[in-house]
């Protein structure tokens, strides 16, 4: 199997200004870019705050056990569905997961996690 990874670090607010104006300029000037993934924080603070023991839980939870909403995900982790809807909410607006949308006929919402490691960068 292939692992697929997923890279979270931090960076401050100027590095990360940087990085966009750098890259403004090099597709401004035709220069061709390396794709580069990944979610970054502005402080280890801010990264604990969004990835709680819960939502690395739910994490898992979706990876291993697939399943096909968020009430069976809420279900299945014996959580209030509220809760794990704003924990969902927050882990896509993060790019932690996707969620597949639902036809109109079924209304359900599928979490996917694409990804088999999550890898932690600290600068120095």
């Amino acid at each position: 199997m292939k692992i697929r990874k997923v890279t979270v670090g931090i960076k401050n607010i100027e590095t990360a200004l940087d990085d966009f104006v750098q890259t403004g300029m090099a597709v401004q000037e035709g220069i061709a870019l390396k794709s580069e993934k990944g979610v970054y924080f502005t402080s280890i603070d801010a990264f604990r705050k969004a990835l709680t023991p819960k939502r690395l839980a739910l994490l898992k939870t979706i990876k291993e056990k697939k399943p096909s909403s968020l009430r069976q995900l809420a279900l299945i982790s014996d959580r209030n569905i509220k809760n794990v809807s704003m924990d969902i909410k927050f882990l896509e607006q993060a790019g932690l997961l996707e969620m597949d949308e639902a036809s109109e006929s079924d209304r359900k919402t599928t979490p996917r996690v694409n990804y088999d490691k999550i890898l932690f960068e600290i600068p120095v």
